[in-house]
């Protein structure tokens, strides 16, 4: 199955995707680690990311759409799980013109839904390992008192500078200016699916199975 995730920064795409990856083959297209790799790959593409980023400008739709298509030719017959991208009505064009010139299907467009104030309560307690990205909570997943990550021992305990309520409602803010009018571009194609995401970390897992089955 090829499924987009959708949801406001916070909700849980990365981790969920992961579990997806894991648990089921799936391949995880994140915009920012395919960026990131392109940039050091030393290929054509490669080249022009590296350059854009190198002179600060933002990266085209038309370079991501590139970088997306390099994906599917490599990967074909597996399942795809477009995280981080569209963002823009523009780019969820341009993806769904990809995806019909390579002949393949998009199956549905899972909404991971949360509230506001939870989600902000949720992401302003949040680190992560900076040796394998485990995720923590300073309420609900604190890190371990031994000071080592309990996942592989490393004691590198990383926050994110902009993981604070006022950078979080700015990044709400563009969320919701550019990227939730995909809801209803993708309720009106008879994609959307959305289910809880307040929910237990296995209680989502749960309910994206209940949808990919």
């Amino acid at each position: 199955m090829n499924i987009i995730l959708l949801g406001p920064p916070g909700a849980g795409k990365g981790t969920q995707a992961q579990f997806l990856v894991e648990a089921l083959g799936m391949v995880q297209l994140s915009t920012g680690d395919m960026l990131r790799e392109a940039k050091d790959s030393g290929t054509e593409m490669g080249k022009l990311v590296a350059d854009v980023m190198s002179r600060g400008d933002l990266v085209t739709d038309e370079i991501v759409i590139g970088l997306i298509k390099e994906k599917l030719d490599g990967e074909k017959g597996a399942g795809f799980i477009f995280d981080g991208f569209p963002r823009t009505l523009a780019q969820a064009d341009a993806l769904g013109k990809l995806l019909n010139d390579c002949d393949i299907k998009l199956d549905s467009v899972i909404e991971i839904q949360v509230d506001d104030k939870a989600l902000i309560k949720r992401i302003a307690g949040r680190s992560t390992c900076g040796g394998c990205g485990q995720v923590y909570h300073d309420e609900t997943k604190p890190w371990p008192s031994d000071g080592k990550c309990s996942s592989c021992g490393s004691a590198d305990v990383k926050r994110r500078a902009d993981d604070n309520e006022e950078s979080l409602k700015q990044r709400l803010m563009e969320y919701y200016k550019k990227t939730s009018p995909l809801l209803g571009y993708y309720f009106a194609k008879g994609n959307l699916v959305s289910i809880n995401g307040l929910l237990s970390m296995e209680e989502v897992r749960d309910s994206l199975k209940k949808v990919l089955s």
